[in-house]
């Protein structure tokens, strides 16, 4: 199970998937260089007053799907077809969560703030190339297992 290339792909991308969802994802700050706010996948928090606001709870719960369905597909290696399917439906989720973090900076930030990205921000990325090996390690697997049923 764990000794295949793919399921230590989906390990790696699960890992990235816990470590970003416990770090803030960016700040905002005025034209000045004055922070505002952080942006973390559950809130906003408010530098100024310490305020939490709950708005971008979407990105938790996509990321904490995929983080989930990415772990529990490390186990389904007897059934291959399976994994492909989970691990596309995983991809397309992820681009839906930088689609909805680009809306969530883009209203909260207006004409008077800036937003700047933080290092974590970029872990579901790497995310989805890891899910991508996986997948092609996946279906390198299920061809060779064909082609050897042929034989038979």
């Amino acid at each position: 199970m764990i000794q295949r290339i793919q399921s230590l792909y989906m390990l790696l991308s699960t890992i990235l998937g816990v470590v970003c969802l416990s770090m803030p994802l960016g700040y905002f700050s005025t034209e000045e260089g004055e922070r505002v706010s952080d942006l973390f996948n559950l809130w906003f928090r408010v530098t100024e007053t310490g305020a939490y606001d709950f708005s971008p709870w979407a990105l938790f719960a996509l990321l904490v799907l995929v983080t989930t369905v990415t772990f529990l597909d490390i186990f389904l290696f007897r059934h291959r077809a399976l994994q492909m399917r989970a691990l596309t439906m995983c991809m397309v989720l992820l681009v839906g969560y930088y689609a909805f973090l680009a809306f969530l900076v883009y209203k909260a930030k207006g004409d008077v703030l800036t937003y700047t990205p933080s290092l974590t921000a970029a872990f579901p990325l790497v995310c989805i190339i890891l899910d991508y090996l996986a997948f092609r390690g996946i279906l390198k697997d299920e061809m060779l297992v064909r082609s050897l049923d042929r034989l038979r």
